[in-house]
């Protein structure tokens, strides 16, 4: 899954604490520190002229320009609006589609059309399935709030790494569970508006402190299950990334691990670490040439690595056939597959990607599935192209950069969230 995470989760809740605690420093200033000291909060920032008001007595103020309105995040549009749709192999998507169904069939809306798509069989031709589609669903042009409908579309895979269910020399980098002194707090809970959002802590007498960072969890035991032993640590950092993958094991079986959860921590790239300390410049922090940096400065591995402070645990999943478990709780489908933000793209829904080929001007136009989350993917026209198994569907994923727009296709007659 991709960056990343299905990916993996994904990891915006920082900013939510942030608030929180700066909330609590405003109400009780000067609350004392261990060692008999205060902390002192940062004196109020004056608050701005009163729109349309006066500043001092007889000090007129121009009244406040007003704040155009977000665009709508769903716009209705029509069939020859979306580019490539008539030349897409549409049936290449129809098991993508009847995943998504597994789950959707469950929701009112959705019933009757998965039910449509039942009747279809397993195995239409792109004629047959652009009939369906024309015939049940409108589509939904995806819009940012400026009203521009292009937006950035990367890529990502599942890797394949080596390891071991034993530690030895060379596969000592451990793949965690879940630690069990990691707390999950609900913020929906108290605070509606922040409902899907989750806080990560541990618990230090009476007090919530934030879980630890990939750094200061490489310092000490971690009360955590090893479930596997990696021999490559940058390997595992991009599986981590990734949100799921496969090892292969001494024998040369294979075990499957997916995204289980994260330390609360957000994201950071290291290949933008990378430009920032001049060891690269962006057009070479792809994740093969920051492998190639790795290999060339092992002395500052650790360094690279906790630029990242996000840190994900994994569990073992059924080596079934098919891809990884995405977002939406199917097996995902090796380029028909996008992670979306479920805040703007309704979780399962069919949508018609528009964008380029990695590097390339060559049209990437084609049905998807919005079947996975991931921690930066975050947006209204983002999306996280799943390129599929191995080390070939890794270098794409890995150069992959492009602009793109997006159309959701909803049943006919559903009205989205914030359409027009």
């Amino acid at each position: 899954m991709p960056a990343n995470l299905p990916l993996p989760v994904r990891r915006h809740l920082i900013p939510a604490l942030a608030s929180l605690l700066l909330a609590a420093c405003a109400a009780v200033p000067g609350t004392p520190e261990p060692g008999g000291g205060k902390a002192a909060c940062a004196p109020c920032p004056s608050c701005p002229p009163c729109p349309g008001g006066v500043t001092a007595p007889g000090t007129p103020v121009a009244p406040a320009t007003p704040t155009a309105p977000a665009a709508p995040t769903l716009q209705a549009s029509t069939w020859s609006a979306l580019s490539g749709w008539q030349h897409d192999e549409l049936a290449a998507a129809w098991p993508a589609l009847r995943a998504s169904c597994s789950t959707l069939i469950r929701q009112a809306a959705w019933k009757r059309s998965c039910e449509e798509a039942a009747g279809l069989g397993g195995s239409p031709d792109s004629r047959a399935v652009r009939q369906f589609f024309e015939a049940h669903f409108t589509p939904w042009q995806l819009t940012n709030a400026d009203g521009t409908t292009t937006g950035l579309v990367t890529g990502y895979y599942e890797p394949l790494i080596r390891g071991s269910r034993t530690r030895s020399q060379r596969s000592a980098w451990p793949i965690h569970g879940v630690p069990q002194d990691m707390l999950t707090i609900e913020l929906g809970d108290v605070y509606p508006e922040l409902k899907g959002m989750r806080l990560r802590g541990r618990l230090v007498g009476n007090k919530v402190l934030p879980y630890w960072n990939r750094q200061q969890l490489g310092e000490r035991q971690v009360p955590a299950p090893v479930l596997l032993w990696a021999d490559d640590p940058i390997e595992l950092f991009f599986l981590q990334v990734q949100g799921s993958g496969r090892v292969q094991l001494p024998d040369g079986s294979l075990v499957r691990i997916g995204y289980a959860d994260q330390n609360g921590h957000p994201y950071q790239s290291i290949g933008r670490w990378l430009v920032s300390q001049g060891e690269l410049t962006l057009d070479k922090a792809s994740m093969e040439g920051i492998k190639r940096w790795a290999q060339d400065n092992p002395q500052r591995l650790n360094e690279l690595l906790n630029a990242n402070p996000s840190y994900v645990f994994f569990r073992e999943t059924p080596s079934a056939s098919g891809g990884p478990v995405g977002g939406l709780g199917v097996p995902l489908s090796e380029g028909r597959s996008i992670a979306v933000d479920p805040r703007s793209v309704p979780l399962g829904a069919p949508v018609f990607l528009a964008t380029t080929y990695p590097l390339s001007d060559q049209p990437l136009e084609r049905l998807v599935m919005a079947q996975d989350t991931g921690g930066a993917i975050k947006g209204v026209v983002r999306a996280d192209f799943f390129w599929g198994f191995g080390a070939e569907a890794g270098r794409e994923a890995g150069k992959m950069r492009q602009q793109g727009r997006m159309w959701v296709l909803l049943p006919t007659g559903m009205k989205p969230a914030g359409g027009r």
